[in-house]
């Protein structure tokens, strides 16, 4: 994981993903809130999640940081990142909202069992492929045994995202992966009965429609996905 490609784009991150993804209609707020009220959701099936240690694994400037406060607002939040820029405007626009603490890209800085909960939100495609198991490794190392994984990330066989990633200039070093790819490796990593959903298949102009996407979750067309798992 290469600090200084997040710290370049630290200040700037939120113009340029609202700029790459004006295709959707949607505010980088939108997707952003939309993972946090799936989490709860799923969370509301395993209560000490809900009022418990929550670890944002690659949290950047803490966007998700206000979409915890309202749907999760129990949890206790720490944010890791390895831009210190980032943490260092995240720390000062939400402050005492969450903790942030750097991460040196290899070991996450909390003894075992330290979280309930992790989120790992469009971060594993910036991350070399050969480091996949082994970071997914060091986060269930950290969960409590139990524990709930979340991790977000672009769908490839989504052509509006594949467009969107390859004209974003944050995304210029990614490599996307596909859903089995990403639960084959959560499993790997020791993880347990892990599940892909899809999600965002409709955009603005037809959000009328979105009240279906919950009967679509199987359906490998959404923008993004997520693989849920428990340590």
């Amino acid at each position: 994981m290469d600090e200084a490609e997040f710290d370049k784009f630290a200040a700037e991150y939120r113009d340029l993903h609202a700029a790459n993804i004006r295709l959707s209609g949607e505010s980088p707020e939108y997707f952003a809130e939309y993972k946090i009220k799936d989490i709860a959701a799923e969370a509301a099936r395993t209560p000490a999640a809900l009022g418990g240690r929550v670890l944002d694994f690659g949290a950047g400037v803490g966007y998700s940081v206000p979409f915890f406060r309202r749907h999760l607002p129990a949890a206790r939040i720490t944010c890791l990142d390895v831009s210190q820029r980032s943490l260092a405007i995240g720390a000062a626009k939400h402050r005492g909202d969450a903790e942030f603490r750097h991460f040196d890209g290899a070991t996450i800085p909390f003894q075992a069992a330290s979280f309930d909960l992790a989120l790992a939100s469009c971060v594993f495609h910036h991350i070399a492929h050969t480091e996949h198991v082994g970071l997914l490794r060091e986060i269930r190392r950290v969960l409590r045994p139990g524990g709930l994984l979340f991790v977000f990330e672009h769908n490839p066989l989504n052509p509006l995202t594949r467009h969107a990633v390859s004209t974003c200039e944050f995304d210029e070093n990614a490599e996307l992966i596909m859903a089995p790819t990403m639960r084959a490796r959560v499993l790997q990593a020791g993880f347990g009965s892990a599940r892909i959903r899809y999600r965002i298949f409709f955009p603005a102009w037809l959000r009328r429609l979105r009240a279906l996407e919950r009967g679509l979750t199987w359906l490998p067309l959404g923008a993004q996905y997520y693989v849920r798992a428990s340590s």
